[in-house]
């Protein structure tokens, strides 16, 4: 049974960094693509950041471009999502996700199956 689990969300001023971390178990690391997504209250959910172990390819939405940073642990079947310079409009639940989306298309939500329940992520001072 594929399953993920997030952590690592909190509360944090306007400029400070948090780490998320997705524990993924079921699978291994290689067979499916694995995401970080977030939505805002009365917003869409959105792809932050995916990445395909099998090939290294990687995405990153614009706006987090250059300050967050997507990264797994293939030994802890960990992924990791580094967030610096945080701005008070990354506050959102934060969602981690696993499937085979296509190869020129990583990071679309409507192409993931499988979720984990969320992380909340707060900047605010």
């Amino acid at each position: 049974q594929l399953q993920l689990v997030e952590s690592g969300g909190d509360l944090v001023q306007p400029g400070g960094s948090l780490r998320l971390s997705c524990a993924f178990s079921g699978f291994t690391s290689p067979q499916y693509t694995i995401g970080w997504f977030r939505q805002a209250p009365g917003k869409p959910r959105e792809g932050v950041s995916c990445m395909d172990p099998a090939t290294g390819h990687t995405y990153y939405l614009g706006s987090v471009k250059d300050r967050f940073t997507i990264s797994r642990d293939g030994f802890k079947n960990i992924i990791y999502l580094q967030m610096n310079g945080l701005k008070p409009e990354d506050t959102a639940e934060y969602y981690c996700a696993a499937d085979t989306p296509p190869v020129n298309s990583l990071c679309v939500p409507s192409d993931y199956d499988y979720w984990g329940q969320g992380t909340q992520v707060t900047v605010s001072s």
